[in-house]
């Protein structure tokens, strides 16, 4: 029996249903509320969802045949099965509905986390006067309730969360009276957005991508006042500092006035002193630390779109007092390099780095950083370039004279002639000879020497440096520490980005496509297999992203309560995918870090 929905007939929607899909309200369609933790993953077994509420929920969807899955995106499943359609989908952020084959009805229970004894949990039916039959969860103990509504024909569901059974319940009742139809329609019409790639399976992965991109953006809420995005919805939910601006770029494509916002509501997260956190909660808690200075170059991206210049009259002065705080707060030998905070935790010695476990920071000291460098100093071009665009000539050559500075230093300085590499320095002033893919930052500058490129470039190019079958690992395969963990060897699509940019400004367009079609691939074979976009991979590209290292060896059943393996579906990933992929597509849209004029 074919499903009978206006959507079945879609093509190139995502369609693989993998453990660990993300499956949540997103903020693009109304208010969300993250503090109530009502986000759900794909299960083990059919269709179930895995309900991460603090006691977590089990809903069970097993039809006695899988069948084929027509569209699985972050908030629509639709399958056809012998028994006809099953599907689902959020009509609000605390409500599911959906339709079940014949004779499989759906059922909630708790799942035993373990510690779930410590908490106060009752489980009941209660049939009603239409013949449907409710089934109430309430964690006393946490506070909220989610009921199951069934209707009489055991085929139409809704689910819905609540603080008191009455709330739930009343939400249930609501939802199941909808036209399940056209709230799926109303879901899934952003991916007209999109242009149509004329490779199916490229197209289906952008729509992949363009879902997790949905799916981690949240509504206003507590502290932030704006739409803003997260790195993933189970198990970080907070807000990153250059995770958002990673995510604005691929967002710029889709709907610049969003991307916006992710980046205003970082920059509202500044504090009094100019420091800005690498991540901020919507209870107002932040961390102490900071990540990547990108933030200008995000808002000189977003501009290219939007030509809102009010936009850059907001951000420049928050932008200049953040550079004002690292300037003043990261360079403690006063070398006019940059230093990342190092932390005592052995498993995350530089969490402000965005590179917590490299073995760059293995020794646990103070290193002036070529990423750290690079990064301001690129930051600080595009900060003039803001002031050019806003008629203060000024600032403009103050900030540019400050960039050309640093990039003198770090040619000066990091520059290795004999090993032709970008290295980190001690602070005795010796090389710390770790090769890390932060040396090919150095090309997002515009004072690179091109016989420096030539020489990265063949780095890049040979296997026992960083020449894998999927470049460019997180560490050299010649480092003795290189393995599957983290920042210890596998390849994160942001570092890839970054490398395949500096490629392009250094002219070097026919490698940057190579590296991006490689990159690419990966990603999509990957996707294929689980249906989910990871948060790294293999740079062997053997081993499966399940199997990585995190911080530690995987477990060998997936469960977050137990341990964070690799992430899916993790935003980032899937927005600078959807950039490599648009790319192609539209090339003068490229994410330009490139200045009009020459320092």
């Amino acid at each position: 029996m074919k499903a009978d929905t206006r959507t079945s007939s879609r093509k190139t929607m995502p369609n693989i249903w993998g453990e660990g899909v993300l499956f949540a309200f997103s903020g693009l369609d109304g208010e969300t509320d993250t503090q109530s933790q009502f986000v759900a993953t794909a299960g083990t077994d059919g269709y179930d969802l895995l309900i991460h509420t603090p006691t977590r929920r089990l809903l069970k969807l097993r039809p006695a045949e899988i069948g084929q899955v027509l569209i699985a995106t972050g908030d629509v499943l639709l399958a056809d099965t012998a028994g006809g359609e099953i599907m689902m989908t959020y009509a609000d952020w605390h409500t599911l509905i959906g339709r079940l084959p014949e004779d499989r009805p759906a059922s909630l229970e708790f799942v035993d986390d373990g510690d779930a004894h410590k908490a106060e949990l009752i489980v009941r039916m209660e049939p009603c006067s239409d013949g449907s039959t409710l089934t109430i969860t309430e964690d006393c103990t946490n506070g909220d309730v989610i009921v199951l509504l069934l209707a009489a024909d055991e085929r139409t569901w809704s689910l819905a969360f609540g603080k008191h059974a009455a709330e739930a319940t009343n939400r249930a009742i609501s939802a199941i009276r909808l036209d399940w139809q056209q709230v799926m329609e109303d879901r899934l019409s952003i991916y007209n957005k999109l242009p149509e790639l004329s490779d199916p399976a490229r197209a289906r992965l952008l729509k992949k991508c363009l879902s997790v991109m949905k799916v981690n953006t949240l509504s206003a809420e507590g502290s932030i006042d704006h739409l803003w995005s997260t790195p993933d919805r189970v198990p970080h939910r907070a807000m990153w500092l250059w995770d958002s601006v990673f995510h604005s770029f691929a967002m710029n494509r889709i709907d610049p006035d969003s991307a916006w916002l992710f980046l205003r509501s970082v920059l509202e997260t500044q504090r009094s002193d100019g420091m800005i956190p690498h991540m901020s909660k919507v209870d107002g808690t932040a961390s102490p630390i900071t990540q990547p200075p990108i933030l200008a170059w995000g808002v000189w991206e977003n501009y290219r779109y939007t030509q809102h210049r009010a936009d850059l009259a907001y951000a420049l002065p928050r932008l200049e007092r953040y550079m004002t705080w690292i300037l003043a707060n990261r360079d403690s030998n006063r070398n006019g390099l940059l230093e990342w905070m190092i932390e005592g935790n052995p498993l995350c010695r530089s969490g402000e780095s965005g590179m917590d476990n490299s073995p760059r920071f293995d020794e646990a000291m103070l290193l002036d950083a070529v990423d750290f460098s690079s990064y301001a100093a690129a930051d600080m071009t595009y900060m003039s370039l803001i002031a050019e665009e806003l008629g203060d000539k000024e600032r403009s050559l103050r900030w540019s004279r400050q960039s050309a500075a640093m990039s003198v230093t770090i040619q000066r300085q990091l520059w290795d002639e004999e090993d032709g590499f970008y290295y980190d320095l001690a602070m005795d002033g010796s090389r710390s000879k770790v090769m890390a893919v932060s040396g090919f930052m150095p090309m997002l500058l515009e004072n690179m020497p091109a016989a420096r490129t030539g020489r990265l470039l063949a780095l890049l190019h040979d296997p026992q440096y960083f020449g894998t079958p999927l470049p460019v690992p997180s560490t050299a395969v010649s480092e003795s520490a290189f393995c599957t963990d983290m920042w210890r060897g596998p390849v994160w699509m942001s570092t890839n980005y970054l490398v395949i940019t500096g490629l392009r400004k250094q002219g070097k367009e026919e490698e940057a496509n190579k590296l991006a079609e490689r990159t690419i691939t990966a990603v999509q074979g990957w996707y294929e297999r689980y249906g989910v976009i990871f948060e790294y991979f293999d740079a062997e590209d053997k081993m499966p992203p399940p199997a990585c290292s995190r911080k530690g060896p995987p477990l060998k059943r997936y469960d977050l309560r137990k341990k964070i393996a690799t992430i899916r579906d993790f935003h980032w990933s899937a927005a600078l995918i959807a950039c490599l992929l648009l790319d192609v597509q539209t090339p003068m849209k490229r994410t330009a870090y490139i200045r009009n004029s020459t320092l």
